[in-house]
């Protein structure tokens, strides 16, 4: 069964942390690197970070610092942390894949993330 599952979201004031989670099925997470990608209203969606199955990471710019992403290999989940929140970090937060979606044109529902200034 393809399932990913994000959770965690919430509304947040500036500043704020929340940590999102996201349980893939395997035929999503084994052997791939796992991706956090976000949508804010009237944009496209943007990579967020990504972690490789022995843990090296990348963030994007805007983020470093901030974020934190992990994976827990034994439950087939991924984790972001966010520390700092700020307004523009306002979105609904997606897992994946990296660089793109195992299963074509899958993704899950998401989780919404709100920052209010």
């Amino acid at each position: 069964q393809v399932q990913l599952v994000e959770s965690g979201g919430g509304l947040v004031q500036a500043g704020g942390s929340l940590r999102l989670s996201c349980a893939a099925s395997g035929s999503i997470f084994s052997g791939n690197a796992m991706g956090w990608y976000r949508q804010a209203p009237g944009k496209q969606r943007e990579l967020v970070a990504y972690v490789f199955g022995g843990g090296s990471t990348w963030y994007r710019e805007s983020v470093k610092g901030r974020f934190t992403i992990s994976r827990d290999n034994a439950k087939n989940t991924v984790y972001l942390q966010m520390n700092s929140l700020k307004p523009e970090d306002t979105a609904v937060y997606y897992c994946n894949s990296y660089p793109y979606p195992a299963v074509r044109n899958y993704w899950g529902q998401g989780t919404q993330v709100t920052v209010s200034s």
